[in-house]
């Protein structure tokens, strides 16, 4: 009995390893065939109008949500976003908090059920095959954003791809990125501060991120060359400081050989 009851043990110990490895391997960005460049278009006037819809789509800023005290402070974008009727379109949601004593956010249960409507909200707009999440969470806020990836994902359609932008260090050496339940953690290799050169050196010397879903994507910057050999089989996603022009993509063909 003792020896069946151990053979059960590991019978389901396997099955649930089994299934976290396929919730960690699953690709929904790449099963919505999303193109393989994505322009960051942020707050700020955008026609982007002429892009080849084959070879491109638009991650856009959606919203910017503040989390101040106990509030949950949503400011939809205020400018004009002009695009082809075939583009596809990733609705991106940026979220602020507030950390200064008097107006700390709380980081309630109450605001986590404000502010996840808000972002579902963004999946119904025009031509939005996708939905990511841009929220620059210091150490003690790392519980709160995990809690709100995991209700986003039970709430959202099973082929709605949910993604993530993640400053490059989470991707080297802080592990609080595993099992989250996002399609791609998206390391933004540009405007890196301090970690600049530590990591640069390490993707160019050849190494990789630790962190398998920052395996998946880059985020790299229009003005910000990197000197190094990004794998050719990940998703780009590019920031312009200024808005689009045909020009600019012109630039980003020549460099990425497109």
């Amino acid at each position: 009995m003792t020896g069946n009851r151990i053979s059960l043990a590991l019978l389901l110990a396997s099955l649930i390893l089994c299934l976290s490895c396929q919730r960690g391997t699953r690709n929904r960005v790449d099963e919505n065939k999303l193109p393989h460049v994505i322009l960051w278009a942020w707050e700020r006037p955008e026609n982007l109008e002429f892009l080849d819809s084959q070879k491109f789509g638009v991650a856009f800023l959606a919203q910017t949500i503040v989390l101040k005290n106990d509030d949950v402070v949503p400011q939809p974008r205020r400018n004009v976003l002009q695009l082809g009727p075939t583009t596809k379109l990733i609705a991106v949601t940026r979220i602020e908090s507030q950390k200064i004593t008097r107006e700390r956010a709380t980081l309630s249960d109450k605001q986590l059920s404000t502010l996840v409507p808000l972002i579902l909200k963004t999946a119904d707009l025009k031509n939005v095959a996708a939905i990511q999440v841009d929220f620059d969470a210091v150490a003690s806020e790392r519980v709160f954003y995990r809690q709100l990836l995991e209700v986003l994902r039970r709430s959202l359609p099973d082929n709605v791809p949910l993604s993530m932008t993640a400053l490059a260090s989470f991707c080297i050496g802080d592990r609080w990125l595993t099992s989250l339940p996002v399609d791609e953690a998206i390391p933004m290799v540009f405007r890196m501060g301090t970690d600049s050169q530590q990591i640069k050196t390490l993707l160019t010397e050849g190494h990789d991120f630790r962190e398998q879903l920052c395996r998946r994507s880059y985020g790299i910057a229009l003005d910000e060359p990197l000197e190094a050999e990004l794998e050719p089989a990940r998703r780009l996603y590019v920031f312009n400081s200024h808005a689009w022009t045909p020009g600019d993509v012109q630039l980003l063909n020549e460099r990425i050989g497109q």
